[in-house]
């Protein structure tokens, strides 16, 4: 859900990924920003987002060009509306948005005394000050290694468990506090960001409702559809480059299966050998878009 309009590298080449295509599904639909440039090339839309916020400000900028729907693109709900909707592109943009981050109430933010929320669904029973102040500390030890690349997640873990026991973690000061007295005095913005993302990611279970939806997406796809994905996060474009590889690969049986006993055909083919990054230029106005990496794949014709 980044600002599309500060990347126009990822923007020229969705656009043409998506030209020609006649109904869109924008699976992390945010401000609107996608959806606006889809719209403008003519096509049907369809945006999905868990947060009502989100869905407000597209629903502003889009008035009856396109169609919303509140949820998680993961959900039931959400796979019946695209399946019916019959689409040949869908897009995901991962991540959180700028206006997310930039809005303190949200709590995604380590600045200084921000409520420590981090739910993209403010519905959602499990926020960041649960996690940190209930989850176990074997449990803490799995988010900051697993999904902030922590060499000391052990010790970060074991700094916030006996941190909590005095007091609860209730805003970013909490958390950048045992930051900084895990990781020392220097660790700053760098490190913030990357820990308050592996809490974020925990929060909103990202990683798991990727790789849950992708099968479930490319099987909504018509034939030669396209799956484009932005991630923002090493763990994120491991499972979308993992999974278009094995899709675009005949065969997945183990080596030691003499005869070919899957599916024995590739399902597509990977249209991004390597992923499409944004440029200096872009990065230099946009910081968080240093990160982003696209990925798309096209689904076999039958």
């Amino acid at each position: 859900m980044s600002d599309f309009e500060h990347a126009p590298v990822l923007l020229k080449e969705i656009c043409s990924m998506a030209q020609d295509k006649s109904c869109v599904v924008d699976c992390t639909v945010g401000g609107g920003g996608h959806a606006a440039a889809f719209t403008g090339m003519g096509v049907s839309v369809l945006g999905i987002d868990r947060d009502r916020d989100a869905l407000e400000v597209a629903r502003q900028r889009l008035g009856d060009s396109a169609e919303l729907y509140q949820g998680t693109f993961d959900s039931p709900g959400a796979m019946e509306q695209i399946s019916h909707f019959g689409p040949d592109f869908v897009l995901m943009d991962l991540g959180v948005s700028s206006w997310h981050l930039d809005s303190d109430e949200r709590g995604f933010s380590f600045r200084e005394k921000v409520r420590l929320d981090m739910r993209m669904d403010e519905t959602a029973e499990l926020d960041a000050s649960t996690v940190l102040n209930s989850y176990a500390e074997s449990d803490l030890e799995r988010v900051f290694r697993d999904y902030g690349d922590e060499r000391k997640a052990r010790a970060l873990a074991r700094t916030v468990v006996r941190r909590r026991a005095r007091a609860a973690f209730k805003t970013s000061d909490d958390l950048v506090g045992a930051i900084r007295a895990t990781l020392g005095p220097r660790s700053g913005p760098p490190e913030f960001a990357r820990l308050f993302q592996a809490v974020r990611i925990e929060v909103n279970s990202e990683l798991f409702q990727l790789a849950e939806s992708l099968p479930r997406l490319l099987e909504a796809l018509q034939p030669g559809g396209i799956l484009a994905v932005i991630s923002y996060h090493s763990g994120e474009d491991r499972i979308v480059k993992h999974t278009f590889a094995e899709w675009a690969s005949r065969c997945v049986c183990p080596p030691t299966i003499p005869i070919c006993s899957c599916r024995g055909e590739a399902l597509g083919e990977r249209i991004t050998r390597k992923p499409v990054t944004a440029s200096p230029e872009e990065c230099e106005v946009n910081p968080r878009a240093r990160s982003a990496k696209l990925r798309g794949f096209r689904k076999r014709d039958k």
